[in-house]
């Protein structure tokens, strides 16, 4: 269950966690890519490739790279900076995909597979190192946004979000520690605990602030996530949710976030999911941690 693990030399955040990563044991070089050395590690059986552009805008980089090397790999993370307006230091994880034009890479209105239980339990991870480290960054999942497209499971692991906070040591080998132990004991969803509900979260801002608060509380994973703006927007109807659902592996249903949407809305996405026989959770289904 081979995975590859993405950095770009063209962002700080990316080549700091990179560097944090290899100082992990058990490294070795694994020949050459993209004129940079490829790294193999046996313990947590995974595959570090650099690349020299935008990890967004590189589709197919699973293909490549398994075609390249002659390996078959299973699951993708990419490690990346986040970039807000706000510059809120952060730290975050998020699935990949488009709900309407792809303007970020990827494919128009396409989700490439989530990982639920890897994601939320590498945020949780991300959580217990960043507090260990007296970190003041917030962490939290984002919606699914931007590509690139690939074939396996996949999402990203971002330190935000201005360029300061791309260039500090300290959050990068907080991610970075959190994604050597989560693949020092898993790697694949079907390796995690069975009994963990995997829901897709419709409602709220971009930092998904309602899912991240349950995952930190409950026994839920959240693979997809559709938030407010691309509700607004108009670009969520049947088809759209059906490809977030086919993109959202073991599902049990979705999560509401009611209070942040009109109660006309909540109602046509009750109505939709019970014509789709897909159920609704709410937070008293879910097992505390």
């Amino acid at each position: 269950m081979t995975i590859l693990i993405v950095s770009s030399t063209e962002d700080p955040a990316s080549t700091n966690m990179k560097k944090c990563l290899l100082e992990h044991k058990d490294w070795e070089k694994y020949g050459k890519l993209f004129d940079h050395p490829v790294y193999h590690n046996k313990t947590i059986d995974s595959i570090l490739v650099t690349i020299d552009d935008r990890h967004i805008r590189h589709e197919n980089i699973d293909r490549e790279v398994s075609e390249a090397l002659n390996i078959e790999l299973h699951q993708l993370i990419v490690v990346s900076r986040h970039r807000s307006k706000t510059g809120e230091p952060t730290l975050t994880t998020h699935p990949l995909g488009n709900f309407g034009e792809a303007r970020f890479g990827g494919r128009d209105k396409t989700f490439v597979t989530s990982s639920p239980k890897l994601m939320t339990t590498l945020l949780r991870l991300i959580k217990k190192h960043a507090a260990a480290d007296n970190l003041y960054h917030q962490v939290s999942f984002e919606v699914t946004h931007h590509g690139p497209y690939v074939d396996i499971p996949a999402f990203f692991a971002e330190v935000g979000s201005i360029e300061e906070e791309w260039r500090k040591e300290p959050p990068a080998k907080a991610v970075a520690d959190a994604i050597f132990e989560l693949l020092s004991k898993y790697h694949s969803e079907d390796e995690l605990p069975k009994d963990t509900p995997v829901l897709v979260g419709v409602g709220g801002g971009h930092y998904a602030p309602r899912f991240t608060d349950l995952v930190f509380e409950k026994n839920v994973a959240f693979g997809h996530m559709i938030p407010n703006y691309q509700i607004e927007a108009g670009l969520i109807d049947k088809e759209i949710l059906q490809k977030v659902f086919d993109a959202t592996p073991n599902l049990a249903g979705v999560y509401i976030h009611r209070k942040s949407l009109k109660k006309s809305v909540v109602i046509w996405f009750e109505k939709v999911f019970e014509e789709m026989s897909i159920r609704v959770f709410r937070s008293v289904d879910l097992k505390p941690l």
